[in-house]
């Protein structure tokens, strides 16, 4: 339902909050638009959201370039649900901002060179950069209600009406009025202006693939949204003028995933772009939370681009030398000494896929060792527990094999490692006592089964028998999972030998010790989402890989006790113990950067008294505003809501660094991101000593600042 523009002839602002307040009982029972929890608007009142209809969609209908340049574009305004909106924001609420962009494809060149471009000039030196830019000051003609013509003021130089175009709007509807932020879209339309059919096109990397860990590929502000509108201006036309770094999409995209890895800064150089308003991002730092040889993580085969295979078909210098950014392609340096003048050569030496792992072809080069095919690989099934009640010692019976089912015998395991933990309950982990001889793995038992204790048949199926029993006084479910890694050589006896280490994904395994229902742990986060980023996570070696076996070591009770003392770095050893608690660490991990502004950091001492400091990690998510480390995108990790299930009333976490040792669960939580004292004041504030935190009343699923409400963008 929409107010009719004659509503608003006078008095628009007075006039919109007397028709909100006058049809609000009309509306009340009307559904919402298509909203999703973590958007502000979703948290508005149905009423203003029917009126509003927050949100902006572009669309293109037509365009055209004529034979003297002139370009116009014919194009639609509207809410998610399709109804028109009003530019001017007199019809409908909010104003909205557009801006055009025209560009083609010249011919033999496989990138768009933008029509329009203006001159940069360095903050200091006086040096000049060209940058593609759009268009400004033409003429806007209506339509009807939502439907528009633009002009260009600006016409195209030479144009050659032969080959592909693409013309692209993006722009932002103001809604902060009506307290419902900013609305940020783009949109492409891609043409022939001779009305031959589009055969050439620049579909390489797809928008989702990018959001699978960026959630919301947005830039400059948030207006520009997604991949086909950033290449339209990010092409080999663009540099800064004050780096001299071009802003060519393949080789800024690159250089800003490879970051600390690039050759150049591991020398000792810097990889910036001083952008708008001249502030600089600096990107040398920037660690890739995948292994960077994984380019199909962004050059998905399966995402349905036309050229999704391009990196693989038509390698080039500027692309490859992206991240190879100590090669000299003059004098062939750091490239076997072979010069090459152009990219003709290319594809000659870089084929694909060649015959062997490892080679000169794109495929090869990229193997990574851990997924060569010649790894036999490791796989675990846990398929029962025996005797798992109070005082017995516990049973597993278990299957070890190959990628092709073959058994694993328990001589082979022994040349690498085979355990399995035991941890319960599952209502929360870390206060259970194994004995006295567990005190250095707090709420846990490790046991390596590759002791004569454990027996296998020739199918591959083995036993084990724990040598410490279930607690006495147990009760509830509790837990065995298991790990293990093995050695292999790949081309041995060859200039590519190697040794490579290789995990089996951790499998649990849940038991009831007293009879009653097996109840799993609840799982808050999702593997899954982990990879979304992570591709493969995997930790400790590449023994730890799920996080529904993490959750085992890294529990409440424990901190880096066992490895501070030897410490490498000699100021750690003076510092209290680290907090390891699942949901404290990578809350923190994940903060990162943030942590400097409220003057933290957050180190944990490793294996072999290894310095860990996670301060410089940049969350990928993007805010509304087009800005990296929105960590109040809290759904990228979390699975089914369970952001907004509290955990009220389970087990303290011991946080010898913290502001509050030990803190309660969901403070601990809260505040590993929300790190202000005022932030553990309020918490404290509302944890009675006898009833404990109460944090679930007001951010609850169902209250009033429900967390998944707060943390909602716009």
């Amino acid at each position: 339902m929409r107010i009719p523009s004659s509503a608003f002839a006078v008095g628009r602002t007075a006039a919109v909050l007397c028709l909100i307040a006058a049809t609000a009982a009309l509306m009340s029972g009307d559904k919402k638009n298509a909203l999703n929890p973590h958007e502000k608007a979703y948290y508005a009142s149905p009423s203003l959201v029917q009126y509003v209809q927050p949100g902006l969609q572009f669309s293109i209908v037509s365009a055209t370039v004529g034979a003297d340049g002139t370009i116009s574009v014919h194009y639609k305004v509207a809410d998610p649900n399709g109804a028109p909106l009003d530019v001017t924001g007199v019809a409908t609420p909010g104003t909205v901002s557009v801006s055009y962009l025209a560009a083609y494809i010249a011919p033999g060149q496989s990138q768009f060179t933008s029509y329009f471009t203006r001159t940069v000039t360095a903050v200091t030196g006086g040096a000049t950069g060209t940058q593609a830019t759009g268009d400004s000051g033409g003429s806007l003609q209506t339509v009807a209600e939502g439907e528009y013509i633009y002009t260009f003021h600006s016409k195209a130089v030479n144009p050659n009406l032969t080959v592909t175009h693409r013309l692209g709007l993006y722009g932002s509807r103001n809604l902060t009025a009506f307290d419902l932020g900013t609305n940020y879209a783009s949109t492409t339309y891609d043409f022939v202006p001779n009305g031959s059919k589009v055969t050439v096109v620049r579909d390489i990397v797809r928008t989702p693939d990018c959001n699978s860990c960026h959630d919301n590929l947005a830039f400059h502000g948030g207006s520009r949204v997604g991949v086909a509108i950033c290449i339209m201006c990010h092409q080999p036309q663009s540099s800064d003028p004050n780096t001299g770094n071009t802003l060519d999409m393949p080789v800024m995209i690159h250089k800003i995933h490879m970051g600390s890895s690039l050759p150049s800064v591991q020398a000792g150089g810097k990889y910036q772009i001083v952008g708008y308003q001249n502030a600089v991002s600096d990107w040398s730092t920037e660690v890739y939370p995948a292994d960077v040889r994984r380019c199909q993580t962004c050059h998905n085969p399966k995402n349905g681009a036309a050229q999704t295979n391009a990196w693989l078909t038509t390698p080039n210098r500027a692309a490859c030398g992206a991240c190879h950014d100590n090669v000299n392609w003059v004098t062939g340096a750091n490239h076997n000494s072979l010069p090459q003048a152009d990219d003709s050569q290319c594809a000659s030496c870089h084929l694909p896929q060649g015959t062997q792992e490892f080679d000169a072809s794109i495929m090869g080069a990229h193997t990574i060792p851990e997924n060569s095919v010649q790894i036999p690989g490791l796989n675990f099934t846990l398929a029962s527990v025996q005797h798992g009640t109070p005082g017995l010692k516990p049973i597993v019976t278990f299957t070890v094999k190959d990628n092709k089912g073959n058994p694993i015998p328990m001589s082979t395991m022994a040349t690498g490692s085979l355990s399995l933990t035991m941890v319960g309950p599952t209502t929360d982990y870390g206060t259970t006592n194994f004995g006295p001889d567990t005190t250095s793995t707090p709420g846990y038992v490790t046991e390596s089964t590759v002791a004569s204790t454990a027996s296998c048949g020739s199918d591959g199926t083995c036993t084990y028998t724990f040598t410490h029993a279930v607690p006495a006084n147990a009760k509830g479910t509790y837990a065995i999972g298991v790990e293990g890694r093995l050695t292999a050589t790949i081309y041995p006896n060859t200039p590519n030998s190697q040794s490579v280490q290789y995990g089996g994904l951790n499998q649990v395994i849940y038991f009831s010790v007293d009879g009653s229902p097996v109840t799993p742990r609840r799982a808050p986060v999702a593997l899954a989402n982990c990879n979304n980023c992570h591709a493969k996570l995997e930790l400790h070696g590449s023994l730890r890989n799920n996080t529904t076996y993490c959750v085992f070591c890294h529990n409440p009770d424990n901190t880096d006790f066992t490895t501070r003392p030897t410490a490498t770095v000699a100021s750690d050893k003076s510092q209290p113990n680290q907090a390891i608690n699942f949901a404290l660490m990578v809350h923190k991990i994940h903060t990162g950067v943030n942590l400097a502004q409220f003057n933290q950091t957050y180190v944990v001492v490793g294996h072999g008294g290894s310095h860990n400091d996670f301060s410089d990690v940049l969350y990928p998510t993007m805010g509304p505003t087009g800005s990296v480390g929105d960590t109040t995108k809290c759904y990228m990790c979390h699975a089914n809501g369970s952001e907004q299930v509290l955990p009220i009333g389970l087990n303290p976490v011991t946080d010898p660094q913290g502001m509050l040792s030990p803190s309660p669960a969901t403070t601990s939580a809260c505040t590993a991101c929300h790190l202000t004292t005022a932030a553990v004041a309020h918490a404290q504030a509302n944890t009675d000593p006898k009833f404990g935190e109460s944090c679930d009343i007001c951010h609850g699923a169902s209250g009033a600042y429900a967390a998944t409400q707060v943390h909602a963008g716009q």
